[in-house]
C-alpha cells in the first residue's frame, strides 16, 4: 500500500504492527480518488472494523480525525485546489457527508 500519510507500516492509532488491514480514508464514492493519491492508512482490526474501529457505530470521531488529516497532507503536497477540486468539500470544518 502506498501512503502519503505514513511510511511505517503500523496501526496509525495505536501503532500494533500485526493483523493490518488498509483504510481508504474517503470511503464510497471518494474511495478511488483516496487510492489514486494514497489516502490510505494502516490500521489493527480493532481501529478498523472492530467494535470501536472507524467503520463502527462508535468509530464517527476517529472517522473524522483521518478525513481532516487526509485533507492536512494532501492540501501541504498538492494544494487547497486540488484538494477541492477531487473531493469537492472542506473536511477540516467538520463537514459531514451522509454517503460516508
Amino acid at each position: 500500500m502506498d501512503s502519503i500519510i505514513q511510511k511505517t507500516k503500523e496501526c496509525l492509532v495505536c501503532r500494533k504492527t500485526i493483523g493490518l488491514e488498509s483504510h481508504h480514508i474517503y470511503p464510497g464514492p471518494r474511495r478511488h480518488i483516496s487510492e489514486e493519491y494514497g489516502l490510505k492508512v494502516w490500521l489493527c482490526h480493532d481501529h478498523h472494523t472492530g467494535v470501536n474501529g472507524v467503520h463502527s457505530s462508535k468509530g464517527s470521531q476517529l472517522m473524522q480525525e483521518l478525513k481532516e488529516l487526509g485533507q492536512a497532507v494532501f492540501t501541504e503536497k498538492y494544494g487547497d485546489e486540488l484538494f477541492f477540486q477531487r473531493f469537492g468539500k472542506n473536511y477540516l470544518k467538520g463537514d459531514t457527508d451522509e454517503d460516508e
